[in-house]
């Protein structure tokens, strides 16, 4: 007889197991506010061509339970969205002032602060986790989110271009590994908490919430995780030390596929499409959304890249342009071979840019 059996009455056992409690727990929420192993958000930018035109507010959505685009039934400033749903967990946890949560918020470009933070990590996020487990959010959005004490809300700088986000439940053992990411990425911090009975497990983001940067870790740290549902995840994360383009040097070499690539192309330093390595990264130069609507990349502040083939199926979101001075930033990609991911994605690449400067359309 097992333990559950001798202590619990099939109620109380209901009870344990029951939809109600598990949603209690930290995770990515959607946009019903339920638990969701993980999710994806496009942010469309504010002028399109097609039935897609819009606020700059709009987005799509997808998630572990609803695995394909979907327009957001919400515009990204509210609360009933999916990043305010999963944010509004890390408010409550900041108004309790609980010992029983760690949380951290991190941009390069911190709110009311009017000046970008070149020194640390060109990175973006924020996290929310207890003992037990919690959410990190990977996006691309500056001077975002708000201080908790400001409440939600959405950035009127962040509406004309457009962005990505990425949310992943993790056991709490997975947020140690995380930690060891940081070490490389080195974010700005601007609003974190974290209680004395978590710091010997989280040294790194002990010092960064002191302000301080963590001890010379490695150039480049590469992390295997996993969602609390058991969905795999690459991490990886390079340190200002290594002074190359991560997804030519390092991501397509390291995954073993040619790369369409999506970043920030308003940089006067962008970086043409390169094939001088093993493995080839190209710039996509035009999407197109499931929402019969189009625009090009220089509309879009995201950073994320696809397997140029459907054999591997790779998908990466993450913190760092195709410009070469951010081959002197430090950041990541978290990156999966989630074949509704990457269908998702791989499907809205319509034009690239090829190695001898031919315009490619898929």
């Amino acid at each position: 007889m097992t333990v559950i059996s001798a202590w619990c009455s099939p109620t109380l056992l209901l009870l344990l197991f029951s939809p109600a409690l598990w949603a209690a727990e930290i995770s990515c929420r959607n946009e019903d506010g339920e638990a969701v192993d993980w999710f994806a958000l496009y942010k469309l930018p504010k002028h399109t061509k097609g039935d897609g035109t819009g606020l700059g507010l709009e987005y799509m959505y997808m998630d572990s339970l609803a695995q394909q685009w979907q327009p957001g039934r919400y515009l990204v400033n509210m609360t009933q969205g999916a990043l305010g749903q999963t944010l509004g967990q890390l408010y409550k946890a900041y108004e309790s002032k609980s010992n029983n949560t760690v949380y951290a918020i991190y941009n390069d470009e911190v709110p009311h602060s009017g000046s970008i933070n070149s020194k640390r990590g060109h990175t973006k996020g924020f996290l929310l986790l207890d003992k037990s487990q919690g959410f990190w959010v990977i996006h691309s959005v500056p001077l975002f989110p708000p201080f908790p004490e400001d409440g939600y809300g959405y950035p009127a700088s962040g509406e004309s271009y457009g962005q990505t986000a990425i949310c992943i439940t993790f056991a709490y053992e997975q947020f140690i590994e995380i930690d060891q990411q940081m070490q490389s990425s080195n974010p700005k911090i601007y609003s974190c908490s974290l209680p004395d009975t978590f710091q010997a497990d989280l040294p790194n983001l002990q010092k960064l919430c002191a302000g301080s940067r963590p001890p010379s870790g490695p150039l480049r740290r590469l992390s295997k995780l996993q969602s609390v549902h058991g969905e795999a995840f690459l991490h990886f994360a390079k340190s200002d030390s290594f002074v190359d383009d991560i997804y030519v040097a390092w991501v397509a070499q390291e995954l073993k596929t040619d790369l369409l690539a999506e970043s920030w192309q308003h940089s006067g330093q962008k970086l043409p499409s390169n094939c001088s390595l093993q493995y080839f990264v190209y710039n996509i130069n035009l999407i197109g959304t499931p929402l019969n609507s189009t625009f090009h990349s220089i509309q879009d502040h995201s950073k994320w890249s696809v397997s140029m083939k459907d054999e591997v199926q790779w998908t990466c979101i993450g913190d760092l342009n195709r410009a070469a001075e951010q081959a002197w930033r430090s950041g990541g990609f978290i990156c999966t071979q989630n074949k509704h991911i990457y269908n998702a994605f791989r499907r809205l690449v319509i034009h690239y840019e090829s190695c001898n400067d031919a315009s490619m359309w898929i």
